[in-house]
């Protein structure tokens, strides 16, 4: 790599570093705001491990929350999650960079929060919270603006992190909206909560607002504003405001119109054109500093309106000690966007566009998709998109990724021969069903034109892969489709590495294991030169597996390592992919006489196989086989023949690997005729997909939604749970799934 080249990558990470650190930063407690420290007594006093502050915006929450910290003699961290930490992967990452300050066992753990589906709550939201449980000491964990992880599955996550915290120690919980996850803590009396009458602003506290704003009032003209604006924190300071710039206190009313609509109207009359129109355009970015807002609006005075207006005490809000990044307040900036809508509509494309663009040339491509998407640039979102797709996947971030494929909408992606296979391959990768079958139907049927004859071939190559992968046709087609993909990538691409695995699994198919092993050696080479995670996993798992069982241990292990260094570094425990590696390893270290490490690989692989089904049906059945060859040398043949069962219904379901049929056959007869007893038996993928939710609060019925399954399906399947784990209770099922590795880390 160039000088400028490594400049360029550590800007990049020192950007991203820095806005992840305005995130994590304690707020300073604003000058002259009305203290709280009575109710913030009455919360650290209570005992509560969680305190829920909930009141709509312009209360002051953060104030609070920044003036606790301030007082606070335990070790405090803060974390304020934003819309794009709407997804449980980047909320718990969030959380544990957020908890290095008062644990370092969190910030050991920071790194490993990717995960996939249920894979959030059945490791890494168990791992943050004993991460958070075995702080030195008790400490006191912020949460800013929680409301804008609003989605379930980051509700499902907070739920068990908030289990983490230990006695002494607490979590304070800022929001707009109540949480639904704090059910359990309301009736168990574990939380204390904090309301809007809990912050409204007395005649005291209004007094302080209005001398903040030097401004002067009467005592009847005091208890007016409080009257009016109910104790609203925001309401009273922008009544001074609006004192200050002439108007009087007795005569404001809200009438029909909001009261905010009106105050923030006087708020701005005394600024100038110059400073109204920053203030609206800059509206559409959630965090600004002086050089993005300069490229936005192509001016060169940016950072010094910025420190203007933070003087005059116009909502905005500094986010660093440098000053150099700083937001508005949120009900300020709903109303800033309202008024560009209004009077400047037809400039609000452009200024999205802008932003995105500054934010790709700083490496930042994730903010630049979401202006694009706002301003409605479908086509370079959708570039940007398939560029981020293997990152997302392999950091677990596949409800980001979906989110953007969805909000590309089917007409960009089926526009895109790139975009097509990216789709398909994520969702093949993630084991999401009924997607891959959807997204290669789609490739499947697509008919692009093509400026070159090389372009065409790519996606020859590109579509025959995905038939490949899902196992779409017989043994000999598939071997063609293989060749042709091999042939088709030049030894540069990104794409020759999977081309190479998925040679070697057609070769398989047709009973080669020499030329497999081959195929499967040259997918490592390329993709430890490329990078590609996936080809390099999948191939030295299937070079193990052949190593096994006919080579020697020596090189089985070795190939075991590799796979294993891929999933361990790349944390990627949960994933489809990894189970074949997981399964292999634990065969492996059961060779070699190591059943305790046996046993933890045994588990993981059982966690991972979950999402590893008939969208890859050779990989799936591969590794069930490999799984059941494990619970036979541990002495489980009920176990094996579950294995084997599932291995059945995958060959019934994809006949076109019916080759590997006989192998199942074979190792079935070996295991002789004997049969198990219900307990014992370990859990379907079916099962292990409820299993991490009997940690929350959700009731059978919201289970199976989360799901999308029936109420009679999620019940049958918490029976089945109980009968395996020999449990009766939830409590119970979860200790015993933890003792057996199937949930936490």
């Amino acid at each position: 790599m160039s000088e400028s080249s490594h400049e360029a990558a550590s800007s990049v990470r020192s950007l991203s570093s820095h806005l992840l650190s305005t995130k994590t930063s304690i707020r300073p407690r604003r000058a002259g705001a009305v203290s709280r420290r009575n109710v913030i007594d009455r919360a650290r006093e209570s005992g509560a491990s969680v305190v829920a502050v909930t009141a709509p915006a312009g209360y002051g929450k953060s104030t609070m929350l920044a003036e606790w910290a301030a007082v606070e003699s335990r070790p405090v961290a803060w974390a304020t999650v934003d819309e794009f930490d709407d997804d449980p992967v980047a909320l718990l990452t969030l959380l544990a960079t957020a908890g290095g300050q008062i644990s370092p066992r969190a910030r050991e753990v920071s790194e490993a929060m990717g995960a996939m589906g249920v894979g959030v709550l059945g490791r890494s939201a168990p791992m943050l919270a004993e991460a958070l449980a075995q702080a030195p000491a008790p400490f006191v964990l912020f949460v800013d603006d929680v409301h804008a992880a609003s989605s379930d599955a980051c509700h499902d996550a907070l739920e068990l992190v908030l289990a983490g915290i230990p006695a002494g120690s607490q979590i304070v919980l800022a929001s707009r909206r109540e949480q639904p996850y704090l059910a359990r803590l309301r009736a168990d009396g574990a939380m204390f909560e904090l309301g809007s009458d809990a912050l409204r602003i007395d005649e005291e506290g209004a007094r302080r607002i209005f001398k903040g704003a030097s401004v002067t009032v009467s005592d009847e003209a005091l208890a007016v504003a409080v009257d009016r604006c109910e104790g609203w924190a925001t309401g009273l300071y922008l009544c001074a405001l609006a004192t200050r710039g002439g108007s009087d206190v007795v005569a404001i009313t809200g009438g029909e119109r909001f009261v905010a609509d009106y105050l923030y109207g006087e708020g701005l009359a005394g600024l100038s054109d110059e400073l109204r129109d920053f203030l609206r355009r800059t509206a559409v970015l959630d965090q600004m500093s002086g050089p993005l807002c300069d490229a936005m609006l192509q001016t060169d005075d940016s950072h010094a309106l910025l420190r203007d207006l933070e003087a005059r005490g116009v909502f905005l809000v500094a986010l660093d000690g440098e000053r150099r990044w700083f937001r508005y307040h949120a009900l300020f900036r709903e109303f800033l966007l309202t008024e560009l809508s209004r009077v400047e509509a037809s400039r609000i494309v452009g200024l999205h566009l802008r932003a995105a663009e500054w934010f790709e040339q700083a490496g930042l491509p994730e903010r630049a998709i979401e202006h694009l998407l706002a301003a409605g640039e479908r086509t370079h979102a959708g570039v940007l998109v398939a560029q981020l797709a293997m990152p997302a996947y392999q950091s677990g971030r596949i409800a980001v990724l979906d989110r953007w494929l969805a909000a590309l909408g089917p007409a960009t992606i089926e526009a895109s021969s790139g975009l097509m296979g990216i789709a398909a391959w994520t969702a093949l990768l993630a084991g999401q069903s009924p997607a891959a079958e959807e997204r290669a139907a789609t490739l499947e049927r697509a008919r692009l034109v093509f400026a070159t004859a090389d372009e065409a071939l790519a996606f020859e190559s590109s579509r025959a892969m995905i038939r490949i992968a899902m196992c779409l046709s017989g043994p000999s087609r598939l071997l063609t489709d293989a060749e042709l993909a091999v042939a088709s990538e030049p030894l540069w691409s990104p794409w020759r590495a999977p081309a190479l695995y998925l040679l070697g699994t057609a070769i398989v198919l047709v009973g080669d294991t020499p030329g497999a092993e081959r195929a499967f050696t040259a997918s490592v080479e390329r993709a430890a030169q490329a990078g590609n995670t996936a080809a390099l996993l999948l191939s030295e798992s299937e070079l193990a597996v052949i190593a096994l069982d006919g080579g020697t241990i020596e090189d089985a292990a070795h190939h075991a390592r590799a796979a294993m260094s891929v999933v361990d570094d790349n944390h990627l425990d949960g994933y489809p992919t990894a189970t074949l590696a997981l399964a292999v390893s634990a065969r492996v270290a059961l060779r070699q006489g190591d059943a305790a490490a046996s046993h933890r690989l045994l588990a993981r692989a059982m966690r991972a196989r979950i999402h590893c089904n008939h969208v890859m049906p050779f990989v799936a059945v591969r590794a069930r086989l490999q799984l059941a060859k494990v619970f036979a040398g541990l002495g489980d043949a009920a176990a094996a023949r579950q294995l084997l069962k599932e291995a059945d219904d995958l060959l019934q379901r994809c006949p076109q690997v019916a080759a590997l049929g006989a192998e199942v056959t074979e190792f079935r007869q070996s295991l002789g005729d004997g049969s198990g007893t219900v307990l014992g038996l370990p859990l379907t993928p079916a099962e292990m997909r409820l299993l991490p939710y009997l940690q929350t609060h959700l009731m059978i019925a919201e289970i199976g939604q989360r799901l999308f399954i029936s109420r009679n399906t999620a019940s049958t399947e918490v029976k089945s749970i109980y009968r395996k784990l020999g449990a009766t209770t939830r409590s119970a099922a979860v200790e015993r799934a933890i003792e057996l590795g199937l949930l936490g880390g």
